[in-house]
This record gives structure tokens, sequence and C-alpha cells, in this order.
């Protein structure tokens, strides 16, 4: 017995101090006697590699082709002998997904113009990886005003169903390609009409009823997207969802499947993430995964406070960057996310759970009653402004179908308003904290999501658009941004870093950050804050140390804005 107790012991102590660049570091604080891991090849796996796994004492509970791997039950214990294999790439725990998620944000973004010029998404397919999606009227208008959720699948373990039981899938359907069907006509005096009321959605659910999933999942839908590419003219992927960041880009698995899509020429849109009021850090260094992958188009949330974009401010909840560990430049456009009215799933969570984000039938009906609307709810957070970026993205591809994906990301980059406010701050009563922004390149990015402008122009990136890397020079206290060599920023006049990110945002002909402001000086984010100097956003730990950024910023609690859930 005393020799069985002794090798345990060492077991544990050997995989959680192990220094092995295979298992990602959640995995080895793990402590259950069986763990269930995302084991990633260096090939397709082999019957050799399932038999490895079985002499291991692993089961496979999910192939993922996309991405050389499988989903394995496996002892904790094993889990050494199985990283030493020299066939096996990386090690991770299958993690857990949350879902990242008014007034109206067409003018903000002036979707109008496209629509006056008759680009409204059609004929574009939409794969909407998310919590499902309702049947609701206003995602009718197909061929005999039959349903534009043309396809349906559910990846949630012992679920079957695609149905939306949780809402927030079908929120964000609906700021795609919802119609207005059910808010339009004399009687109504608001329409709440998604940026491509023609697009068709591919329903890929993923999230269960209480908004969270699972990596595993996420990578068999996104796999699933690439198979009916063909099918359904699928375009645009939609990730209004993500986790915390637990290794570079470059081993997580989900950020691999989201490469590989866009290889695949789909365009890649992934929420930034509602963390933004970390505070330690000032919410910057949270952006979620798969966001931190300097492929896709990852997107922050603005509060759209009057009519026009000129008055809006971002949201203070709205992940800001540079990414942990790889430092990427993110996000790279912004859209308004708070407060957004769109679709409702009946008898949903987020429906049941928060009475006060139903809309009043007196919102948008004339005369209408104070009873709460069956039909349209309340939601804020960055998988709103996702949303809207997708839909800006399914008009573009209409107009210009033969674009690619790096295409679409540059234009978009690089036709975005640069004049959001520099500063910007709110006090949250229920925090009793007063939150800021600094409207830098981490915080919005290339700037403001503009349709019209995304429209009208005509250049033409020829090579990627891979998201630069911030480097920090600590003598002179400067960033800099370092665009990759195969990126087509800073190669000519039409690309260069003023152009794309602002000129406010740099000075000097090297593009070093802005200085002036007290951000990019002196002080404690860049100067002697735990940020920087012990948590090592810099170095080898992540952004927020050693705490989970889901603990305690609690996506549907104290991350509000206006006193609204995101």
């Amino acid at each position: 017995m005393r020799k069985f107790l002794v090798i345990c012991f060492l077991t544990v102590v050997t995989l959680a101090y192990a220094d092995n660049s295979k298992l990602s570091p959640d995995l080895q604080a793990a402590s259950a006697k069986n763990v269930v891991v995302l084991i990633q090849y260096n090939h397709a796996p082999e019957p050799r590699d399932f038999q490895n796994l079985s002499n291991l004492l692993g089961t496979v509970v999910k192939d993922l082709p996309l991405v050389n791997g499988v989903v394995a039950d496996i002892p904790r214990a094993n889990i050494i002998a199985l990283s030493n294999r020299a066939d096996v790439k990386y090690i991770s725990l299958d993690r857990p997904h949350h879902a990242s998620g008014g007034h109206s944000a067409q003018d903000a973004i002036n979707a109008y113009a496209a629509w006056q010029s008759g680009y409204t998404g059609k004929g574009i397919g939409v794969a909407l990886i998310d919590s499902g999606v309702f049947k609701h009227p206003d995602l009718r208008g197909g061929v005999h005003n039959s349903s534009r959720v043309v396809y349906s699948q559910s990846f949630v373990s012992g679920r079957s169903s695609a149905d939306d039981q949780y809402g927030h899938g079908t929120h964000v359907a609906g700021l795609i390609a919802g119609d207005g069907a059910s808010s339009t006509g004399p009687k109504y005096s608001r329409t709440f009409e998604g940026v491509a009321p023609d697009a068709n959605i591919i329903n890929l659910r993923v999230l269960d009823e209480n908004g969270e999933g699972t990596d595993s999942a996420v990578i068999a839908a996104i796999a699933q997207a690439i198979n009916l590419k063909p099918l359904f003219n699928i375009r645009v992927i939609n990730l209004s969802l993500g986790r915390g960041v637990f290794e570079s880009y470059k081993l997580d698995p989900v950020c691999q499947a989201v490469e590989a899509a866009w290889k695949h020429g789909i365009v890649v849109v992934v929420a930034a993430g509602n963390d933004g009021r970390f505070k330690p850090t000032d919410g910057y260094g949270t952006i979620n995964s798969p966001g931190n992958d300097p492929y896709v188009i990852t997107v922050g949330a603005t509060k759209p406070l009057t009519p026009s974009r000129t008055g809006d401010l971002m949201a203070s909840y709205s992940s800001k960057g540079p990414t942990a560990l790889d430092h990427i430049a993110k996000p790279d456009v912004v859209a308004p996310g708070n407060m957004l009215v769109s679709l409702e799933a009946p008898n949903s969570t987020l429906y049941d759970g928060y009475p006060g984000n139903r809309v009043l039938y007196s919102y948008y009906v004339n005369g209408g009653s104070s009873a709460y609307s069956s039909t349209y709810f309340t939601l804020s957070g960055t998988s709103m402004a996702t949303g809207l970026v997708s839909g800006v993205i399914a008009d573009l591809l209409q107009k210009s179908p033969e674009l690619k994906p790096d295409q679409v990301k540059a234009r978009l980059m690089k036709t975005a308003w640069k004049s959001l406010p520099v500063f910007s701050s709110i006090f949250v009563p229920t925090a009793e904290t007063t939150y800021t922004d600094q409207d830098d390149v981490f915080t919005v990015g290339a700037g403001y999501v503009d349709v019209e402008a995304a429209l009208a122009d005509a250049d033409v990136a020829t090579e990627t658009a891979m998201s630069p890397t911030a480097n920090y020079d600590r003598k002179t206290g400067n960033v800099y941004l370092t665009p990759s060599a195969s990126a087509v920023w800073n190669t000519s006049p039409e690309w260069n870093f003023r152009t794309v990110w602002g000129t406010s945002q740099f000075v000097h002909s090297n593009s070093a950050m802005w200085g002036a402001y007290a951000v990019w000086g002196n002080s404690a984010i860049w100067g002697n804050s735990a940020m920087w100097k012990n948590s090592g956003m810099w170095g080898n730990n992540d952004a927020w140390g050693s705490d989970t950024i889901w603990s305690d910023s609690a996506m549907w609690g104290s991350s509000i804005e206006a006193g609204e859930p995101n």
C-alpha cells in the first residue's frame, strides 16, 4: 500500500510541474483523476495512435480531423506517457466556451447605403456557430417565403435539437439577417432589421441552454461549415463566443480550426470578449480565444448613443489587446454592441432570466401597450457587434464575391471610421466603480466598421491581412506594430499603418504608438504595473496572472453596461 501511494504522489507532482511544451497550462494544473483532453497529432491519427490510447486506458470520445485530433477520456496519470510520443503535437483540456454576449446600429455603420444599392447579403451563407436559432418569422423570406435558416445541426452532447434554448444565437442571427417582418408597416414606429436581411443562416449549435459549450464542439461545427460551404455558399462564419487564452494561437486547437476555415475561403468573424473591465490591467490583454488568432476578424463593441456614430463611445466591457502570450494587436475593428434590439427566442434562459431586457410593445408599436413583446429582446456585448460585422461582410461579398478572406479583412480595416473619441468613462453603480477607456489601437483596432466606405473602396490586398504583433521597447516606453512578412500592412501608401489604424495612434516615421497620452507614457499600464512587470504580458504568463478570466468577470453578472447583461 505504501508503494502505491508513493507512486501516485510522484505522478501528481510530475504532471503538475512537468516542463513539457506539449501540455497546456490548465491541463498541467488539473487535479481530476480522469481528464477529457483534446489531442492534436502531427498527422492524421492512425490505428497505432488509437491503440496507444487504449494501452494508456484512454477512450476516444470524438474525432476532430480538421485539426488532426481526437477528444479522449484518459487517466490523468497517463498524460505524460501520451505526451512523450513523437507523433503527439499538443494536448489540452476540452475547454468550455461561453457566449460573448437598443438603439438602432444600422445608422452607425451606414447599412442603409448598402440596402439602397441593392446589397442585402442575398445568396450569401453565414454559418452561425452559437446556441442555436429559433424559427423566427423575421428569418423567413426565402423561396416561397421559406425559412432562411437553411440548415441546422446540433453539436451539443446529448442534445439532438438545434433550437435555441439559451436565446443568444437567435439574437445574433437577427442582427445578421433579420428582415424586420415583425416590425414593418404603418403600425410600427421602429423596424428591427439585420444588416444582411436576405442572407441565409446555417445554424450550427454548440452552446447549451446555459450558454456553455466545449472546444471540441466548436471545432466539429467549424469542420461542418467547411464541408457545407459549396452546398450553401458559406462565405462567413460567425463566432460570438470564446474562452480564455491558455497557449499561443499556434497551438490552440480552436485557433487552428478557424485558420483552416480561413484558408478554405471562409471569412471568420469572432467576438473580442466582454472582459474590458478587468481591473488589474484596465482591460488590456483580455482578448478571448479564438479572437486572439491573427488571421480572423476580431470585433470589439461600441455604445450607440446618438442617431449617428459621431457621439458613440466604446463599451467599457469590450475586451482589449494585445493578446496574451503572442501580443497580437487586437481587436481589428469595432461595431455597435450595446443594448441592441433583435430577435427573441421564447422561453429561453436569457428571456426568462432577464425580464429587464424584454422590449415593451410601446417601444416600437404605435399606441402599443406596456406588455412585453413576444418577438424582440435586448442584449449587449461583443457578440452583438460581431453579428453586425458578419452582416456587413455578407453585403460586401454579394457585391464582390471574388474577394478572399484576407481582402475582406484588409478592406474593412482600411475603410473603418477613425474618429472615435480618444477617452471615455462610465460609472457603474452596481460595481461602485468608474471604468475608463483610452481609445487606442488595442481598444478600437482600426476603427468603426463602415459599410458604405467598404462597398465603395476598390483597393485589393494581394498579401495576407494577418493582424500585426505589438512590440514594447522598455528603453523608450514606445510600442511598435510589426507586421507579418506575408501581410499587406505598410507595403504601400494605401496600406500603411497610418492609413489603416489612424494617424492619431502613431508618432514618428517608425510608427511608434502615440506618446502624449498618459497611458502610453509613464503611466502604470506601461510602467511598473502588475500587468507589465509581474504578470508577464511580455513574458511567459497570461495577462491576468493566475486568475481565470471567467471566474470573476461574470459574463452575465457584473460585466454590465447601463444595467444590461452582456
